[in-house]
């Protein structure tokens, strides 16, 4: 097993754990982790599979980069509209997630 499809399934597994949290948890702000889990998984996977014959390919990489800086700004975005939401609902749940929430409550 070479060291880049290790690097491939660790990335596999992280875009699992990140999807799963993603789906499952109902707060807001684990959402967000969970996708920061499932992108870093997916970078992951991205330069594990950029190695061919033992040298590296340099736009799997840049790709990378590129991500890591779009995924920075989107979590800032996204932690932005959480902090606006909780002022003004006073909660960190989706309006379609409370009313899940409150369904399975009864």
């Amino acid at each position: 097993m070479s060291v880049g499809l290790l690097y491939a399934l660790a990335g596999a597994a992280l875009f699992a754990i990140g999807l799963a949290g993603l789906l499952a948890l109902p707060h807001l702000l684990r959402k967000i982790l969970a996708f920061n889990i499932l992108g870093s998984g997916a970078f992951l996977i991205l330069v594990g599979l950029g190695q061919r014959d033992g040298s590296v390919d340099p736009v799997p990489q840049a790709m990378v980069l590129t991500g890591i800086v779009v995924a920075i700004a989107a979590t800032a975005l996204a932690l932005a509209l959480a902090r606006q939401l909780l002022e003004r609902t006073g909660r960190m749940q989706l309006p379609e997630d409370r009313a899940d929430a409150e369904t399975d409550d009864a």
